[in-house]
């Protein structure tokens, strides 16, 4: 608040947001690491689906608002992979599961998720899965 820099306070405010919501929803769930970081992943998705809408429009200046919001969320994430250490640790996975044929990619998804959740989204996870199993 006091260096002014309003996309960070946005961020964080959202964040303090969905956290407050967690808590008091009546669930009884407790917030731990895992919860958390399905939390901020949430808020990231709905800001991209905010921001693909956005450009569609040709709406630069939400779209600019949007893509702040997710740089300062996803200062709070783990360290996404992407790429080529995202279809590294896929490959090892579909060799841990036996996986062949795209016909195994239930099996090998639920593992990947299993395993890399946080670290990637279910979307670049499931494209990645269906390249190497094709």
């Amino acid at each position: 608040m006091k260096a002014k820099d309003q996309a960070a306070m946005r961020g964080i405010r959202a964040i303090k947001s969905a956290i407050l919501i967690f808590k008091t929803d009546g669930s009884g769930n407790e917030l731990d690491v895992a919860s958390e970081i399905k939390l901020l992943q949430k808020l990231v998705k709905q800001r991209q689906d905010s921001l693909e809408i956005y450009q569609k429009q040709n709406r630069a200046d939400l779209a600019a608002v949007e893509q702040e919001e997710i740089a300062v969320i996803m200062k709070y994430l783990p360290k996404q992979l992407e790429g080529a250490e995202l279809e590294a640790a896929i490959k090892d996975i579909i060799g841990q599961t036996g996986a062949t044929s795209i016909k195994d990619m239930g099996k090998v998804m639920g593992a990947a998720n299993a395993i890399l959740s946080g670290r990637a989204d279910g979307k670049s996870i499931s494209e990645v899965v269906k390249k190497l199993l094709s």
